[in-house]
C-alpha cells in the first residue's frame, strides 16, 4: 500500500490550483487573443463598385498589407445606396478581426444627413483603424469667356452677376464643397447637378457650363493638356498633385478645407490588439515610396492617422459635413 505525505498533498493541491487558474484565464480570453492574428484571409468590404476610386486605392494598399500580414486581403465590393449597403454589411459582421470596412467621408460622416435611413449607425457600429488618404477637389474652368485666374476673381465676378455662373457638380462631395464655398466666400453661383463626372466634364470642356468642381483625378489630365484652368484646390494646404495651384484658403476664404477621404474601420468590438496591429501595418504600407507614388498618381494624398486620431477626426467631420448639408438642405431620396 502507498501513502501520500503531507508535503506531497500540498504540492499536488498547488499544482491543481495553478492548472485551474490557467484554464480559467484561457477561457476568459477572447478567441482572437488566444491565437496569433491573423491566421486566415482578411476581408475588406469596399462599399463601391470595382474600378471606382475607393476600390482602386484599397486594392493598391492591400498589396502591401497582404505581404506584411502574410495573409490574403480579400477585397469585397458591396456597392449601392451611396455606400450604405456595403457599410451595413460590415457593421453586422463578426468583430473578430477578419472583416473591415474601407469607409469614406460619405459612409462615415455625411450619409446620415443625406439619407432617411442608412441600415447602420456610423457612430456606434464602427471604430477607427487608420486613415489612408485625402482626396482634394478642384474648382476649374475651361472657358476663355470667364476672365478669372483664381478664386478671388471668381468671387468678384459672382458677386457682380449673382447666380449667372453655372457650376457642374458630379458628386455629393462636390455638392458639399459648392455649398460651403458659396456660404464662406459669399459667392452666389448656380449649381448644376450631374450623376457622374464624365457628364459634368464633357459639358465643361464643351463650353455648356463655365465651371466644375471635381476630383484631382478627374481634372489633372485636362489641366496638364491646357483644356482646363484650375482656380483653386479645396484642401487647406497646396498639394504636390497639382503644383502651382493655390488652395481656396489662401485666396480670400481663410480656413476653407473640404476634402474627401478614405479610411479603414472595424466593426465595434473588434479586439483592441487587432485594431492596433492592423493600424501599424497600414502605417507601414503608407511609408512605402512606391505605394505613395502610386497613390499620388491616382489623385490621393497619403495621410496616416492612428485609431484614436481617426475617431476624433471623423467626429469633427460629422459636425462639419452635417452642418453644411443641413444648411444647404441637400437630400438624397
Amino acid at each position: 500500500m502507498k501513502y501520500t505525505t503531507l508535503g506531497g498533498r500540498r504540492r499536488t493541491l498547488r499544482a491543481a490550483t495553478v492548472l485551474a487558474a490557467s484554464l480559467a484565464c484561457a477561457w476568459s480570453l477572447p478567441a482572437a487573443a488566444q491565437k496569433a492574428w491573423p491566421e486566415r484571409p482578411i476581408r475588406v468590404i469596399v462599399p463601391y463598385a470595382a474600378g471606382q476610386g475607393a476600390d482602386v486605392l484599397m486594392r493598391l494598399v492591400a498589396q502591401d498589407l497582404s505581404k506584411s500580414l502574410n495573409q490574403p486581403i480579400v477585397v469585397e465590393n458591396r456597392a449601392g445606396a451611396g455606400g450604405n449597403i456595403g457599410a451595413a454589411a460590415a457593421a453586422t459582421a463578426a468583430p473578430d478581426g477578419y472583416t473591415f470596412l474601407f469607409g469614406t467621408n460619405a459612409t462615415n460622416a455625411a450619409n446620415e444627413f443625406l439619407y432617411a435611413s442608412l441600415g447602420y449607425n456610423p457612430v456606434t457600429d464602427f471604430e477607427g483603424v487608420a486613415m489612408v488618404g485625402l482626396l482634394p477637389m478642384v474648382i476649374a474652368t475651361a472657358t476663355s469667356d470667364l476672365p478669372t485666374n483664381g478664386v478671388a476673381e471668381l468671387m468678384a465676378r459672382a458677386r457682380a452677376q449673382p447666380n449667372t455662373l453655372n457650376v457642374g457638380l458630379p458628386s455629393t462631395t462636390a455638392n458639399v464643397v459648392f455649398a460651403q464655398f458659396v456660404k464662406s466666400a459669399q459667392a452666389p453661383l448656380f449649381a448644376v447637378k450631374y450623376k457622374a463626372s464624365a457628364q459634368s466634364m464633357a459639358d465643361t470642356l464643351g463650353g455648356q457650363i463655365p465651371l466644375t468642381i471635381d476630383t484631382v483625378t478627374a481634372t489633372r489630365a485636362h489641366i496638364a493638356a491646357g483644356k482646363l484652368r484650375a482656380l483653386g484646390i479645396t484642401s487647406l494646404k497646396a498639394s504636390d498633385m497639382l503644383p502651382g495651384v493655390k488652395p481656396v484658403s489662401e485666396q480670400g476664404v481663410p480656413g476653407f478645407d473640404v476634402v474627401a477621404w478614405d479610411a479603414l474601420f472595424a466593426p465595434r468590438g473588434t479586439p483592441k490588439d487587432v485594431v492596433q496591429k492592423m493600424s501599424e501595418h497600414v502605417k507601414s504600407a503608407l511609408q512605402q515610396p512606391e505605394t505613395r507614388r502610386r497613390m499620388l498618381d491616382i489623385g490621393v494624398e497619403p495621410l496616416f492617422m492612428g485609431a484614436a486620431e481617426l475617431d476624433a477626426f471623423v467626429k469633427a467631420e460629422r459636425v462639419k459635413w452635417g452642418g453644411v448639408i443641413k444648411a444647404a438642405d441637400i437630400r438624397i431620396d
